[in-house]
């Protein structure tokens, strides 16, 4: 059976993976919308390929050259937050929502309110709205389904039992390609974005390093799996072949074990609640070997000491928390400031008191998020 799909950030990471895999299973799928943020040729080449009803482009300065690009297509292009959110809102079977940083929030709700299922890599979506968004998939009936690898393990982990019988969830984390560095205020834009294990974008890969990407995971994972952070535990483990772990009352561990590949988290999404093929090889445990796990260090990556600090403050918190990392991260990139004042910096934000209060709708949390930002920029700025 045709299932229509929308790819919110078609040409990041998460949106190509996900084209390869419908790709893959030619006549199953039916591209409703595609969106990217600038890129106009990848965008275009995707549509065309995929037979797209619309794609649109973040960037409106680009809306010439994506209606070029697609023209004698029959193709409607379009740009602009609005567009991405109309876009967003058009029915489909399932949406996948892959627009980086709180840019997506506005996509992310639109396609909440139509109720359909979304496959959501957006996790600044949870940890800056946490309480918006869950109320919003409660009232319009939509089904939430986790792409982050290791959210869809703690998915899959919890199929057949119940919340109210796991003891614990364990957040496993590879600990990124700087665990082993010891001079951390040397290290290079390019050092923090070569991750060992996964094929990531830079924020994200950035945030693999800093163990801000665990600190927000942890957020979003105590939003999508209500056990109370004290049961939501962290374990590095470097091999990344267990994606989590959820424990039961009766002492039960169950783990997600799989390659660091981030189709197979996907196309549990896109599959559910059956299953489908990917190009991906059986994993080979005498090949692997071995499994090491240990405690994360919160002197040297305080991400995951900052995150737990937001998640437990609540209210506006997690999405200062989130923007001010969002800044720092931009600034690490562009070479402005070194990469071990990524979390100070984030903190010195926090640590300014004086927050907004809870943001009870998107407007509010939007308005936290510029608050936020501009707080971070500040910082930032000379004295």
């Amino acid at each position: 059976m045709t299932r229509s799909i929308s790819i919110l950030g078609a040409t990041g990471s998460v949106g190509e993976q996900t084209l390869d895999l419908i790709r893959r299973n030619p006549g199953d799928w039916n591209v409703v919308a595609l969106t990217a943020n600038s890129n106009v040729a990848g965008l275009a080449a995707a549509a065309r390929e995929f037979g797209a009803d619309i794609a649109v482009v973040a960037d409106e300065n680009c809306l010439g050259d994506l209606r070029d690009a697609l023209a004698g297509s029959g193709i409607e292009a379009a740009a602009g937050r609005s567009a991405l959110c109309e876009a967003a809102s058009r029915p489909a079977a399932i949406t996948v929502a892959a627009i980086v940083g709180c840019a997506g929030l506005g996509p992310v709700m639109a396609a909440i309110e139509q109720g359909g299922t979304i496959a959501l890599a957006n996790k600044e979506a949870l940890v800056s709205a946490g309480e918006v968004m869950t109320a919003a998939v409660a009232k319009h009936g939509a089904t939430l389904l986790p792409v982050d690898s290791e959210h869809n393990a703690i998915f899959q982990c919890l199929q057949g039992g119940k919340i109210a019988d796991v003891r614990s969830i364990t957040l496993t984390a590879s600990g990124g390609p700087l665990r082993l560095v010891e001079d951390l205020s040397a290290v290079t834009p390019e050092q923090a974005i070569a991750h060992p294990n996964w094929d990531m974008g830079a924020k994200i890969s950035v945030d693999s390093a800093t163990m801000f990407n665990k600190g927000l995971e942890l957020i979003e994972a105590h939003h999508l799996f209500p056990v109370g952070l004290d049961r939501i535990r962290i374990v590095v483990h470097p091999q990344s072949v267990i994606h989590s772990m959820v424990e039961y009352r009766d002492g039960s561990t169950l783990a997600q074990l799989g390659p660091s590949d981030m189709r197979v988290p996907i196309a549990s999404c896109l599959a559910w609640p059956a299953r489908m093929d990917t190009p991906m090889a059986p994993l080979d445990l005498p090949a692997i070997g071995e499994m090491t796990f240990f405690a994360p260090d919160e002197d040297r990556f305080p991400a995951t000491r900052l995150a737990r600090q937001a998640a437990e403050a609540g209210g506006a918190v997690p999405a200062v928390l989130n923007a001010a990392n969002e800044i720092a991260v931009a600034a690490f990139l562009k070479r402005q400031i070194g990469f071990s004042r990524i979390a100070v910096l984030v903190e010195s934000v926090l640590d300014q008191g004086d927050l907004p209060p809870a943001p009870r709708t998107l407007e509010e949390v939007l308005r936290v998020d510029e608050d936020a930002r501009t707080r971070a920029t500040r910082i930032l700025e000379p004295a």
